[in-house]
């Protein structure tokens, strides 16, 4: 919902400050029926697919689609959308995916070989599933007529990035004003909080150890390869962490490695086997021992317990 709403409040503004409807939209939902949210407000839309489809070929067709996707999208497939949208891309039309969108359009065949961006947390397991996909942690892509962006506010940077090419910056500018936000950011703008912020950590040499092994989870290094990056000694680099995180960085780095199967379990259908071998393990017994221990619970019963996930 926040997504949906950060790309057509923009457009609504606009219209407002412009004096006239320099944009108009449409609500679709694959069979009309009305589309409940995360939040569980139902939004009704204005027309089935079936309807858009027939108003395309009556002269009808939009300039821009976007899709709107949340939790669980990995397991949504629909081959009448994923055929109407190959149709609009090779016609030229501008289509743009909203937070987890994304997935429906590599699903559709439209991001191979692409720029995209997507939700941060779903970024593991859309790269294991599409790796022709050039995926980006960006607040958003352009990519020609292919618009991606993260989702959460980022909807709200990437649509003032296409009123500012349709219109002009002071349009921008007052949107921003109405909005009350201070700047557009920019497509390569983080998505997360930085390190610092989000640990709430001030050293630099550890959080430098923690980019290394956030970078590092397929294929891990190992404690004497982080000490001559980080060009301090083991025991150092033990102390560092155990004053600052209460752990040793071998644990800590097997908790960032169990964080990313996490997202990988809950987001992807990639076998467990695949997801142990992605996050650094060389047995799946190894795998499904240690994340029991963090998670008290086997990936197996992670996996099947995600359908009761809300969506």
């Amino acid at each position: 919902m926040l997504a949906f709403a950060m790309a057509v409040e923009p457009l609504r503004i606009a219209n407002r400050m412009g004096g006239r409807d320099c944009y108009r939209w449409s609500l679709i939902s694959l069979d009309g029926e009305p589309a409940r949210a995360s939040n569980g407000i139902a939004l009704t839309p204005d027309m089935s697919l079936r309807e858009a489809k027939e108003r395309a070929r009556t002269g009808e067709r939009p300039d821009f689609v976007f899709v709107c996707g949340s939790l669980g999208v990995e397991r949504f497939h629909s081959h009448e959308l994923n055929t109407w949208l190959g149709t609009l891309d090779r016609q030229g039309t501008g289509i743009g995916a909203l937070d987890t969108g994304a997935w429906v359009l590599a699903d559709a065949g439209l991001l191979d070989g692409r720029r995209c961006a997507i939700h941060w947390e779903s970024l593991p397991a859309f790269s294991e599933r599409f790796p022709e996909a050039e995926v980006y942690a960006d607040l958003f892509e352009v990519d020609g007529n292919i618009y991606t962006c993260a989702g959460g506010t980022a909807a709200l940077d990437m649509m003032l990035h296409r009123i500012g090419a349709d219109l002009d910056d002071a349009t921008v500018t007052k949107v921003c004003e109405q909005a009350l936000t201070d700047r557009m950011r920019g497509a390569q703008d983080r998505q997360r909080l930085p390190l610092r912020a989000r640990l709430g950590l001030q050293n630099s040499k550890l959080l430098f150890i923690i980019e290394l092994m956030e970078a590092n989870v397929a294929e891990p290094l190992s404690l004497l390869e982080i000490a001559r990056y980080a060009g301090l000694s083991r025991r150092q680099i033990e102390r560092l962490f155990r004053r600052n995180l209460g752990r040793s960085p071998a644990r800590y780095y097997l908790e960032i490695r169990l964080d990313r199967a996490r997202y990988l379990l809950i987001q992807s259908d990639v076998p467990i086997v695949e997801v142990a071998v992605a996050c650094g393990f060389v047995s799946a017994s190894h795998f499904s021992k240690c994340y029991r221990e963090l998670y008290g619970r086997s990936p197996q019963q992670e996996r099947q317990g995600r359908d009761r996930l809300p969506a």
